[in-house]
């Protein structure tokens, strides 16, 4: 992966899955069910080193990626988290400056231990030849949990801020573009030999507004990055950014993007894949279905991707009702690259 990552091809692409560790695995699920609540099984290095090494088992997966969650950042900061069965994240609103006083980083990184001791122990157990990724949720992505207090179909909170009182609003910004370099570059001195940016939310904002608080603060954060480990790859992932992934290949600053389920690999090759590697873009529900069209979809991108840099991955997370048998089918057509038996 590291390889891809450095621009070069290769004859057939390495392969990592996004939430490639989690509950449509059986032994994912009995473990959860050991460690009490989600935050517990975050904070737990014996479980989250367990849980990540789980996919590799089965998959000789070509990377691991840190099992935590993008949310221990507005955790450590001070802003209480609670992880509700069948509802997802909740958090206390921040919706004002004033709110922000609530939050400090006096023990971030205290807080954030038990996740560089998983690094850690990660980097020592995993294959050698597997790369061991770190990652972040991107500032705008964090903020609008942190703003909402929950996920949301309209956004209507964060947006109201960010329009409504940008100076404000890039308070928060800020403290996140700080905060989350910081805890990138602490994954990376544990071990992390490249980070992701998720930003799952940067598809919600129009064109301007995408340039302000999407690109702009991940350039900042790949800067900082880059300022202590310059040699250490950075991916981003703005999920939904449509035609504005060309501005953001062009000026944040990332070493490599991921693609959502929606942009075409056809366009990708033309329009992304000519200036750094790219990764995706299976539909999760694609592999969730297999058969053989599974095997149609992976091969139309191996056959649109696989000839410049390239890291395969799905185009969002695997889903819970993935059968595990299909990720193995989706392994081995891969590895098999270029045959297409």
């Amino acid at each position: 992966m590291l390889a891809a990552l450095a621009g070069e091809v290769r004859q057939r692409p390495p392969f990592w899955l996004m939430r490639q560790a989690g509950r449509y695995l059986p032994e994912y699920r009995e473990l959860r069910a050991k460690a009490g609540s989600f935050l517990d099984l975050c904070y737990n290095p014996d479980f989250a080193v367990e849980v990540t090494l789980q996919p590799l088992r089965r998959y000789d997966m070509d990377a691991a990626i840190l099992f935590s969650d993008i949310l221990v950042v507005p955790h450590a900061l001070g802003q209480p988290l609670a992880f509700l069965e069948g509802e997802g994240p909740k958090l206390d609103p921040v919706r004002s400056v004033e709110d922000l006083k609530r939050l400090s980083r006096d023990r971030f990184h205290e807080r954030l231990e038990p996740v560089y001791e998983t690094v850690r122990r990660l980097s020592a157990a995993i294959p050698q030849h597997t790369t061991l990724i770190g990652f972040a949720g991107a500032p705008w992505t964090i903020a609008c949990y942190m703003v909402e207090g929950a996920g949301s179909k309209e956004y209507a909170h964060v947006k109201r801020w960010a329009y409504g009182d940008p100076d404000g609003f890039a308070k928060l910004i800020d403290l996140l573009v700080e905060t989350t370099a910081d805890y990138l570059c602490t994954q990376i001195d544990a071990g992390a030999e490249t980070v992701q940016l998720f930003d799952s939310w940067a598809g919600v904002l129009p064109p301007d507004a995408f340039r302000r608080w999407v690109i702009e603060p991940t350039r900042r954060i790949v800067a900082l990055v880059k300022a202590k480990h310059p040699t250490v790859p950075v991916i981003g992932f703005p999920r939904g950014a449509g035609l504005c992934y060309q501005d953001y290949v062009a000026d944040s600053g990332v070493d490599a993007v991921g693609l959502d389920t929606t942009v075409p690999p056809v366009w990708a090759a033309r329009n992304l894949q000519t200036r750094l590697p790219v990764q995706g873009n299976l539909d999760p529900i694609m592999l969730a279905v297999g058969g053989e069209a599974l095997r149609e979809a992976a091969w139309g991108i191996l056959d649109a991707l696989a000839g410049r840099p390239f890291i395969f991955n799905l185009g969002h997370g695997v889903i819970q009702t993935t059968p595990p048998e299909h990720v193995a089918e989706l392994a081995r057509l891969i590895k098999a690259w270029p045959d297409r038996s």
